[in-house]
């Protein structure tokens, strides 16, 4: 398994969100097309946005926690017919429960507690080598990005 990060969310093209997920040598980005709604959630954490009353990704922590479970890790696992999956993997008593998800659900409960995020050398195939994406303009690859870690969507 490969650790990555989330590098920020993006827009493709056509203006729909982009998830980018880099490895901790930052040689790698690997894009997944993710809806409106989880790329919001994914911003508010990355901004650091805290509010009042707990928000969906709080309370999946918050139940996990309250029935003796913790979040261990999130792996993007698989790609079929351009649709990513990923697994979390929670532990109670000693013993690991994988429970299927998308990714990004996944990377926002990640997020949420902190849990590591890898990806299989299987999904890392699909994977641009961010060196050739940067010589290459990356805009005409993905779209628009902030290659600081700030957001563009608002």
């Amino acid at each position: 398994m490969i650790s990555v990060k989330v590098k920020g969310i993006g827009l493709d093209p056509s203006e729909n969100p982009l998830l980018l997920l880099i490895d901790q040598e930052e040689t790698i980005v690997l894009p997944i097309s993710i809806g409106l709604t989880e790329a919001q959630a994914i911003s508010l954490r990355l901004e650091g946005q805290t509010f009042p009353r707990p928000l969906t990704y709080d309370l999946i922590l918050s139940i996990c926690e309250n029935l003796g479970g913790s979040i261990e890790k999130i792996v993007v696992n698989d790609m079929q017919e351009g649709t990513y999956y990923a697994q979390l993997y929670l532990k109670k008593e000693g013993k690991e429960i994988i429970i299927d998800t998308r990714p990004s659900d996944a990377v926002a409960l990640a997020l949420t507690s902190g849990s590591p995020l890898y990806i299989t050398a299987e999904v890392a195939r699909h994977s641009f080598r961010l060196e050739e994406v940067v010589e290459e303009n990356i805009e005409n690859v993905f779209g628009r990005i902030d290659n600081s870690g700030n957001t563009l969507l608002h």
